[in-house]
């Protein structure tokens, strides 16, 4: 539970980047869509399971970022929000939690990268995952609560396996493929 309540302009500041992370293209909402999506076209079972638990727990990461934004916005009275830019949002939505990115603009599934090809989404991952764990870093920068800090730090560090659990099905899918003369896909294209 969120205890220290600082419910002032830095508070919203930190929930409008902290709404990146719930319904922003490289937030939690898209990641764990764009990776439960992408395991149905992975050539192996490893490789599956890797976007499947990865995907899973994304979903687990979502509701920690939400809950924290509930936790700091569920007591603002009126002067608070008017003060402190966070009005358009409150008026459509009051304390909810809204998928939406730090400018307001709500999730698009526009923003989810499925291109059918393994090696490429496996590529987006990983860059995807640097960017999550950057607005985790630009958060802790704006943060100067210890118990929001916590759980961010939490959060950044799985950002950190991810990556590295996503190069490990990168390589262990260019090893799985290198041994065949064909490439990944549509197996149809090499023989053309």
């Amino acid at each position: 539970m969120i205890s220290t309540k600082k419910v002032l302009i830095s508070i919203i500041i930190f929930n409008f980047y902290t709404f990146a992370q719930s319904g922003g293209p490289d937030g939690e909402l898209s990641a764990s869509l764009r990776y439960l999506s992408q395991r149905y076209t992975m050539p192996t079972a490893q490789t599956k399971g890797i976007l499947n638990d990865i995907g899973t727990e994304e979903l687990a990461h979502l509701e920690m970022v939400g809950a924290i934004v509930y936790q700091l916005t569920r007591d603002l009275d009126s002067k608070i929000v008017k003060e402190s830019g966070f009005g358009d949002y409150f008026i459509n939505h009051s304390t909810g939690v809204y998928p939406a990115n730090s400018n307001g603009s709500p999730f698009n599934a526009f923003c989810l990268a499925v291109s059918g090809d393994p090696i490429t989404d496996l590529n987006e991952d990983l860059a995807a995952e640097q960017k999550a764990r950057a607005t985790y870093d630009n958060i802790l920068r704006l943060s100067d609560d210890p118990d929001v800090n916590d759980v961010i730090k939490f959060l950044r560090a799985r950002e950190v396996v991810h990556y590295q659990r996503f190069g490990e099905a990168l390589r262990l899918l260019e090893e799985d493929l290198r041994p065949k003369k064909t490439g990944v896909g549509m197996k149809d294209c090499d023989n053309k």
